[in-house]
C-alpha cells in the first residue's frame, strides 16, 4: 500500500512541476509553439483516412486546433472527447457544428453529432518521459477510454505537449497506457 501511495505522490510532484513550467510560459510563446505543431503534421505516423480524436485546449495547454485543421485538410475525419460514463466518448467535429461544454472547461460537438470510434488519439497531458510514459491530470479519463477503444481494434496514442513538459522518469503503474509517440513544438518522437 505504501508503494502505491509513494507512486501517486511522485506523480503528483512531477505533475505539479511540469504544469508550473507550462504555466510560466508567456502567452505569445505558447501560441507560437502551438502553431509549430502543424509544421510537423507529415511526421506523424497516422494512416491515410484515419479517424483522429483531438482535444479542445484548456487553460495553458498546447493548442492542437491548427494541427487538427491541417489533419482535416489531409483527409482525416476529426472528433473530440466528451466526459461520459463509463469512459470518454468521441463526437465528430465538422466545420460549423454546434459546440457545447464537454466537461473540465473543454468544448466538443453537441449530442446531435455522430459518435465515432477513433483510430488515433491525440492526447493532452501534464508530463511525459523519454520512454513514452505520461502523466495525465489524475482523473484516469484517457486510461479508461484507451482500454475500451482497444477492444475495437488497434489504437495509436500520441501525446501533444510542450517540450518543457518532459520529466526525467514517470513512475508507471499497471493501468497506465504508454504513448506510441509525442509531438511537441520540436517535432515528433516515436516510442515504439
Amino acid at each position: 500500500m505504501t508503494s502505491n501511495l509513494s507512486l501517486a505522490d511522485e506523480k503528483h510532484r512531477l505533475r505539479k512541476e511540469a504544469l508550473a513550467r507550462r504555466k510560466a510560459m508567456a502567452e505569445i510563446v505558447r501560441i507560437e509553439k502551438s502553431l509549430a505543431l502543424a509544421d510537423h503534421v507529415s511526421d506523424l505516423p497516422i494512416p491515410a483516412g484515419a479517424i483522429v480524436a483531438g482535444f479542445w485546449p484548456i487553460r495553458d495547454e498546447i493548442d492542437p486546433r491548427p494541427l487538427l485543421d491541417r489533419l482535416r485538410q489531409n483527409g482525416h475525419t476529426l472528433c473530440l472527447p466528451v466526459v461520459a460514463e463509463p469512459h470518454l466518448i468521441f463526437r465528430k467535429l465538422d466545420r460549423g457544428c454546434v459546440m457545447e461544454n464537454a466537461g473540465f472547461g473543454t468544448m466538443a460537438p453537441g449530442p446531435n453529432a455522430e459518435e465515432l470510434l477513433p483510430d488515433v488519439l491525440l492526447m493532452p497531458l501534464a508530463g511525459f518521459d523519454r520512454l513514452g510514459n505520461r502523466i495525465g491530470y489524475g482523473k484516469g479519463h484517457y486510461d479508461t477510454a484507451i482500454s475500451a477503444l482497444e477492444k475495437s481494434g488497434p489504437l495509436l496514442c500520441i501525446g501533444l505537449a510542450f517540450a518543457l513538459q518532459e520529466v526525467e522518469l514517470v513512475p508507471a503503474e499497471g493501468h497506465d497506457k504508454p504513448l506510441a509517440g509525442i509531438l511537441t513544438e520540436d517535432g515528433y518522437r516515436s516510442f515504439c
